[in-house]
């Protein structure tokens, strides 16, 4: 199955990495289906990827993504083939899946995400329908997504050891769009179906930084295949507990960890004889929606922050407090949309790319998390052929965007190695 190449307005100079990925392009599709026999991929996920000319590296990667309705249409059959691939390895059976989305049901921009997924499900040859953890949820509810379409969702029902929506509807698949940031429900636990991604990958038991852990096992093993330093597609990390930022505990510690994680920073752009000034991103080590992060170049900055700063980092999505953050290196991105700072989201499904988006920030800089209020999106389309040309520059659009979609592909099987790892129920 061919790997898709995005289109970017980005140019640049003849990239080391993108040529040796190219050269190396044999090899490492061999080194991933090998991969693959080892551990097994999550059902779905996306990836924020940040270029910054010297380093192409993943800084955030989700295993709920939640922005199908972004995607070019382009490539929609590959994404129903992806989706067929992976439930065959899960339940060949399976007639029908059990969808459960996030509850902010008055959120028309998630909402049409719901439908784009319902629609790649359908047209993989599934029953769909939605069952919802919200309490508010009591009876079959239409949603309005605005555009003329509708979603129904419906209150899930526990019998026995299965979960379904009250009626005859029987699932072997319980595909979770929701990432349990609020905390495993109890309806969910012990069920006979397969729930996928599993409920240890939810926000209330996952940390960023056990993922980072696995992707840096990954790149080292990927950057010695292909011979290049594994820094160049891998942020440094380090994590910092105990904090609260309302009561401003742990502010030292949080700047210790800070300037620790700078100096090394420093360190390699010397190595590296790179221009540019370092700086860290401190976020909530579970969580997403860009919700508790800051972006820092001095240690000081994390001492004496004001209420508004402090209100800004101590509580994610559902309310959840945050006493745990990961210190992440900065990686700059110099790629724009109309002149506006962008980074690439690539989405996958199974093991295969199945499209993507720029996240657009007109009121942004390249040092700073485009995940905020004000961000918008431009639906990524495929260059044609899909896989690389080897014949073209490495920096040609289908290359360039080869090196993209392999590394989102490092940052999913680190997803997978991770889930591996945290498995409550691995012996």
């Amino acid at each position: 199955m061919p790997v898709p190449c995005l289109t970017t307005a980005l140019t640049g100079p003849l990239r080391e990495l993108e040529t040796r990925i190219l050269n190396a392009q044999p090899q490492i599709e061999h080194w991933f289906r090998s991969q693959w026999t080892q551990s097994t991929p999550p059902f779905y996920g996306s990836v924020d990827l940040r270029n910054s000319g010297f380093k192409l590296a993943p800084v955030d990667m989700n295993l709920f993504p939640g922005g199908f309705n972004n995607l070019s249409q382009d490539f929609l059959p590959l994404a129903v083939q992806a989706t067929q691939s992976a439930l065959e390895k899960i339940c060949p059976e399976a007639r029908s899946v059990l969808l459960v989305p996030e509850n902010h049901t008055r959120n028309t921009f998630y909402l049409r995400n719901v439908a784009a997924l319902k629609h790649i499900l359908e047209l993989a040859g599934l029953k769909v329908r939605l069952g919802s953890l919200s309490p508010e949820v009591t009876a079959p509810t239409v949603l309005e997504l605005g555009d003329g379409e509708t979603l129904t969702i419906e209150p899930l029902v526990r019998h026995g050891h299965r979960v379904s929506l009250g009626d005859d509807f029987n699932p072997c698949v319980v595909l979770l769009n929701n990432d349990l940031s609020a905390g495993v429900p109890e309806i969910l636990r012990n069920v006979d179906q397969a729930v996928l991604p599993p409920l240890h990958g939810g926000w209330a038991v996952r940390r960023k930084s056990n993922h980072f852990a696995a992707y840096d096992q990954v790149a080292h093993e990927f950057a010695e295949l292909i011979g290049i330093d594994p820094w160049f597609i891998n942020p440094l990390f380090n994590g910092c507990k105990g904090l609260d930022f309302h009561q401003r505990q742990g502010e030292e510690a949080l700047a210790e960890v800070v300037d620790q994680m700078l100096g090394k920073i420093a360190a390699k752009y010397r190595e590296h004889k790179i221009d540019a000034k370092p700086f860290v991103i401190v976020k909530a080590d579970a969580g997403t929606y860009g919700m508790g992060i800051m972006s820092v170049k001095d240690a000081r900055e994390v001492i004496g922050l004001n209420r508004k700063q402090r209100n800004k980092m101590a509580v994610i999505k559902e309310g959840q407090e945050v006493s745990e953050v990961i210190v992440q290196e900065g990686v700059y991105t110099f790629e724009q949309v109309n002149e506006a700072v962008a980074e690439p989201v690539v989405y996958m499904i199974d093991r295969y790319v199945v499209g993507g988006f720029y996240r657009v920030h007109t009121g942004r800089g390249v040092d700073e998390n485009l995940n905020a209020p004000g961000m918008h999106f431009v639906p990524l389309s495929f260059e044609s052929p899909c896989l690389p040309d080897r014949k073209g520059s490495p920096d040609c659009p289908p290359n360039r965007f080869y090196a993209y979609g392999v590394v989102a592909r490092l940052a999913l099987l680190a997803g997978a190695v991770e889930l591996d790892n945290t498995d409550p129920l691995r012996g």
